[in-house]
């Protein structure tokens, strides 16, 4: 069921003070001050606040929002990109490395300031990866990926998810991965902390049942972005093939829109999982051999 958002965006009884966006320790970061919307602009939905939204599906996430009428307040890691990403969206933004201590925090507190008390949609997007041999993996990369792929999330959702409790309304969308569900051979941390999230959506939704906010966990296979690059492997398979950032972005607002608890992208990866699920001996059979 979809979620309406009953309550009037608090920035609507204020067009015309700015935001103020803080710097964060990132380097090259500045301050500058984005326009809220002047009433009439747009119907808006609410507030919404999407990390990882420098680049890749994080920043086409940010790009279909603002199509859909979204106020945003983004975050990434790289000021430059974040910039451009805001600059086309008129969003507030906090560039920040959501794995240094407090920063998640200060980003929360932040978006609620930006948003008038309440954001009304997380898009929990952040993200790095690391492919290669487990036993030649470094320790601190293993630490790496859970403070960037999970606990971000997870102490987002805890400080914003009260606000949507009390209303009544809002929806938590976590980014995972096909990895966190089937698991993928060289990617045995990334294929955990995928995994983690997609555990951590379906027990909070269960917690949340007849709150009316809804979670949702869109779970990509590969996507035609940088990741590829940063995780220290380009992806060489022929199958399955590359999407694009925005067929991820779709899924999003999909799940937004018409409250869907779970979407595929593309959605055939739906079948590997049911066959993992109902015969998993053959499953890991076929998963050893062709990896």
């Amino acid at each position: 069921m979809a979620h309406a958002f009953s309550r009037a965006p608090s920035y609507a009884r204020d067009t015309s003070s700015p935001v103020a966006e803080v710097p964060t320790g990132v380097p090259g970061a500045e301050p500058r001050m984005v326009r809220r919307p002047a009433d009439g602009e747009r119907v808006c939905p609410g507030t919404a606040l999407v990390t990882g939204a420098s680049s890749g599906i994080g920043a086409a996430v940010a790009q279909r929002l603002a199509a859909d009428g979204w106020h945003l307040v983004l975050n990434g890691r790289d000021p430059q990109r974040l910039a451009q990403v805001a600059d086309a969206t008129s969003a507030a933004v906090f560039p920040a490395d959501l794995s240094r201590p407090g920063a998640g925090h200060r980003l929360a507190d932040f978006a609620l300031d930006a948003a008038g008390g309440r954001v009304d949609l997380l898009v929990a997007g952040a993200g790095i990866g690391w492919a290669g041999d487990f036993v030649t993996m470094p320790p601190g990369s293993i630490d790496k990926l859970f403070d960037v792929d999970v606990l971000p999330a997870m102490h987002l959702v805890r400080r914003l998810l009260p606000g949507m409790v009390e209303a009544g309304s809002g929806r938590v969308v976590l980014v995972g991965s096909v990895a966190g569900v089937l698991a993928v051979r060289q990617e045995a941390v990334y294929s955990a902390a995928k995994a983690a999230l997609a555990a951590f959506a379906d027990a909070l939704r269960y917690e949340l049942y007849g709150t009316g906010v809804g979670v949702s966990h869109v779970v990509p296979a590969v996507v035609d972005t940088p990741f590829f690059e940063r995780r220290g492997m380009p992806y060489v398979r022929s199958h399955p093939r590359p999407v694009s950032a925005e067929k991820v972005a779709d899924a999003v607002s999909a799940a937004v829109t018409r409250g869907r608890d779970e979407i595929y992208v593309p959605g055939w990866l739906r079948l590997p999982a049911r066959i993992r699920g109902t015969a998993p001996a053959v499953y890991r059979r076929l998963a050893a051999r062709f990896g």
